[in-house]
């Protein structure tokens, strides 16, 4: 049994982006749309018996008619092919107002076959071409919707964490319990585990967001739990394994060394609970590149502009987002040329910057003494002086200076 587990798809997410002359579509939509293809074309030619999606479809709430076509597009795809899927509820996807439907509720309300939305904590008992499994969904749960203000009442941020913890855990075991052990059955979940890495190394701690601890879902009951929620692809635990899947596209520069993919699970519903897991994998997708390019000037640079240029072609820019971080010494500062480095990263998907940062920690190579506030001009002229140029030299090519920098305001 070939089960597909991904997640926060977020759609909708557009920052770093061009509008493409195509489609009109902003450019980092058509990424994300992307590397979602590719969960659903390899879901499709392997046969894939399942496909769970545990949270964070879109990048907020009220997601366009666009993106709401352009994900019910392929979502129908997946139908079509007769390969069932759950939608697991995100905090991206859960509205405001308690009243008000998901962006996921569409999909039931029109009774598209093969379609679950785990927008509850329940079981979800589907019928597969290699017979059935157990699903218990675990949505993103909100505050206002699982706690009374009674149950809150005098109670700390820290507590009312600690209160939708115990009360999560108690619910995820009472329906592990209601379990056939004869069928296998997984947790699939969109929440945040104790423990997890985000993207930038740190552990999840308590803060905002209510935490589970991997026993709370570790449960011998479950051939394998599917998270979502944290960008970051890792393994939690092993028998059963516990697993974020991370997203399928990177968001920013916080993600630039996460490698971006899903994961295929097979099972054999034949074997006995804890040995039905016969092959994991993580599937890579070809997710946009994002690189930092940092550079250092030194304060005895003769030519800024070469260091830069010449550092920038030893990195793979072609198709990446890029930004560029230089330091410079202050003297250096106003003849390092944006159009030259902007030429060289003309192979580029989309600049997002380049910042020049002066350090004033260097020691100033010509001896001279610069102040913070000094323009272009000043600068330029201490150089020449530096130099030992005669006086009608420096008047001559101050003058021709002066007339470039004109040119190039204009």
């Amino acid at each position: 049994m070939l089960i597909i587990h991904a997640a926060d798809i977020h759609i909708g997410v557009e920052n770093y982006s061009t509008i493409d002359p195509e489609t009109g579509l902003s450019t980092r939509l058509l990424d994300f749309l992307k590397t979602f293809d590719e969960v659903v074309n390899y879901a499709i030619n392997n046969k894939a018996d399942l496909v769970l999606l545990c949270g964070d479809m879109y990048k907020n709430r009220n997601p366009t008619q666009t993106h709401q076509r352009e994900f019910a597009k392929r979502i129908s795809r997946l139908s079509l092919n007769n390969i069932p899927v759950v939608l697991v509820v995100g905090n991206h996807d859960v509205p405001h107002v308690l009243e008000r439907a998901s962006a996921l509720e569409i999909f039931g309300t029109l009774y598209v076959p093969n379609i679950y939305i785990g927008d509850s904590i329940k079981t979800h008992l589907i019928k597969t071409s290699n017979g059935d499994i157990q699903i218990i969904t675990l949505p993103w749960i909100r505050r206002s919707g699982f706690l009374s203000r009674e149950d809150t009442r005098d109670l700390t941020p820290n507590q009312i964490n600690e209160t939708i913890q115990e009360r999560l855990s108690h619910m995820i075991k009472s329906e592990a319990k209601k379990l056939d052990p004869s069928t296998p059955a997984i947790l699939a979940g969109h929440v945040t585990v104790s423990g997890a890495k985000t993207s930038s190394e740190q552990l999840m701690t308590l803060g905002r967001d209510y935490l589970l601890l991997t026993s709370d879902i570790g449960l011998p009951e479950f051939d394998y739990i599917a998270l979502g929620h944290i960008h970051k692809h890792q393994i939690l635990n092993k028998n059963p394994h516990v697993v974020y899947s991370g997203s399928l596209e990177r968001i920013d520069f916080g993600e630039e060394n996460d490698i971006k993919g899903f994961c295929s699970i097979n099972i054999d519903p034949k074997e006995e609970i804890g040995n039905r897991l016969i092959d994991f994998k993580f599937i890579e997708t070809n997710a946009r590149k994002f690189n930092t390019i940092n550079i250092n000037i030194p304060d005895t640079d003769e030519n800024p502009n070469e260091t830069i240029i010449s550092t920038i072609k030893k990195f793979d820019i072609k198709d990446s987002i890029i930004r560029v971080n230089i330091e410079s010494p202050i003297n250096l500062k106003p003849i390092i040329q944006e159009n030259d480095i902007r030429m060289a990263l003309k192979e580029s998907q989309y600049i997002a910057s380049i910042s020049t940062v002066t350090n004033t920690k260097h020691n100033n190579r010509l001896g001279i003494k610069f102040m913070s506030n000094m323009g272009p001009n000043e600068y330029l002229k201490k150089y020449f002086e530096s130099k030992n140029f005669d006086s009608n030299r420096i008047d001559t090519l101050m003058k021709y200076a002066s007339e470039l920098m004109e040119d190039e305001k204009e």
